[in-house]
């Protein structure tokens, strides 16, 4: 499996992004956004959703993980709720584009170690911790590509009939969103 492949940590208040080479061997950070909860005009896409179609492009990534919150148990929450309504609203922007569902259960701690051992400092974290995630949770997915042959995770299905935002993914793309040329 070839072309860079992008991972997505959703927060309530925070995305992290992570990228990888066209090989899937190394994960690294890419950015973290501020998650926009307001719910956008018709025919604009909220700004993290968008910012993300945008590095989707520019990288012409192959797949996006998005990172699915489970209990330790496994059980699923309010979280992974949030996490799944993302994922399907980033796989209608980037179609066709696949966008996967990987378990994420302890990314965050892990992410919080690697910072740690790196010498930044607890107070630092918060700026970065999102980003450190997604790259935990890339690195997890590439891993498990390298050792299956497949892609990791649930592969997120849009629904017959579901709304089409490649058309306004398109448009951010070339710049003409917002200036009412649709």
């Amino acid at each position: 499996m070839r072309g860079p492949r992008l991972a997505v940590d959703v927060g309530s208040v925070r995305v992290g992004l992570a990228s990888c080479d066209p090989d899937g061997l190394i994960a690294t950070p890419v950015d973290t956004l501020l998650r926009d909860t307001v719910r956008p005009g018709r025919g604009k896409l909220p700004t993290d959703l968008a910012r993300i179609v945008i590095e989707v492009r520019q990288r012409g990534a192959a797949a996006v993980y998005v990172g699915l919150p489970r209990h330790l148990s496994g059980l699923e929450g309010a979280s992974s709720a949030s996490a799944r309504g993302y994922a399907v609203a980033l796989a209608q922007a980037v179609a066709p584009v696949e966008v996967w569902l990987v378990d994420e259960r302890l990314s965050t701690v892990t992410a919080h170690q690697a910072l740690h051992a790196s010498g930044r400092s607890g107070r630092h974290h918060r700026q970065v911790i999102d980003q450190a995630a997604a790259v935990v949770i890339l690195q997890a997915a590439l891993d498990a590509e390298r050792a299956t042959g497949l892609r990791s995770g649930e592969r997120v299905e849009l629904a017959p009939g579901a709304p089409d935002l490649r058309r306004i993914a398109h448009d951010l793309h070339d710049g003409t969103e917002g200036r009412g040329d649709e």
